[in-house]
């Protein structure tokens, strides 16, 4: 039985980098996606050829829809708050925004992310606040899109050791994400790594040209077996599902 998915998330392009492949596997099982930024990324890092700052979130945006496409998602959202300064909006002003759209789409699943936000995002972080704001008055659903952080360290172990590697902060990182333990879905996404990767790649601004790391193009740039590799399980956390049973391989177990 097919059911809805409003996966929620901060910027264009974290749909893709945490859940990419879980949209895709979703959408083509049946279900239909419906992917919600809360802002347009107007204030991420990009080359100054983009633009001013109203020119990137458009660009953004496109992107976004591109991306989409690629995963299969049925519609895109952007709630319309200030990159930046989401953090600062009232939890209840935009959760009841999402909300509209959990009532829109009668959605049976919604995704935020785990409460660190990932690694710390004060707009990742609101997106946790504001799912379980909306989830609790929705009775939706509630899965937290993070990472294995067992995984994260081990990996940022790795590029810390690479000369001319960008610095990494490893006692962060063992903060980061979720450990293991509490981990409730651990989603096999390798027969979709392929439209991971194109949508990654509709997001252009975010891409070498600008400043700082770009983890999108480290990310494209890694051979085929290790991207593969890397990107083929995506993880969750169920909020309210006792993570002392066995991880399940599937984002929709336990719906009815």
């Amino acid at each position: 039985m097919p059911f809805t998915l409003v996966a929620f998330h901060a910027h264009p392009d974290d749909e893709s980098l945490l859940m990419g492949g879980t949209i895709a596997r979703a959408a083509a099982e049946g279900h239909r996606v419906v992917l919600v930024t809360a802002t347009d990324g107007a204030a991420g890092l990009a080359s100054t050829a983009m633009g001013a700052r109203a020119d990137l979130g458009r660009r953004r945006l496109a992107e976004l829809e591109v991306a989409a496409e690629a995963l299969g998602a049925a519609r895109v959202v952007h709630l319309g708050f200030p990159d930046g300064d989401f953090s600062d909006v009232p939890v209840d002003e935009a959760a009841e925004a999402l909300t509209r759209v959990l009532e829109q789409e009668s959605a049976d699943v919604l995704t935020g992310y785990d409460p660190s936000g990932g690694y710390g995002h004060p707009d990742h972080v609101q997106v946790h606040r504001v799912a379980r704001a909306a989830a609790a008055g929705s009775g939706v659903r509630l899965l937290e899109a993070t990472v294995d952080r067992r995984l994260i360290v081990a990996g940022a172990q790795v590029v810390h050791r690479v000369p001319g590697a960008p610095p990494i902060d490893l006692a962060r990182m063992k903060q980061a994400y979720l450990p293991r333990a509490e981990i409730t879905h651990r989603v096999d996404v390798r027969a979709y790594v392929d439209r991971k990767v194109t949508a990654l790649a509709a997001h252009e601004s975010q891409q070498s040209g600008g400043p700082g790391f770009r983890t999108v193009t480290l990310l494209r740039r890694l051979p085929d077996p290790v991207r593969r590799f890397v990107l083929g399980r995506e993880w969750f956390r169920e909020v309210g599902r006792d993570a002392s049973e066995p991880a399940s391989d599937d984002v929709f177990d336990g719906v009815r």
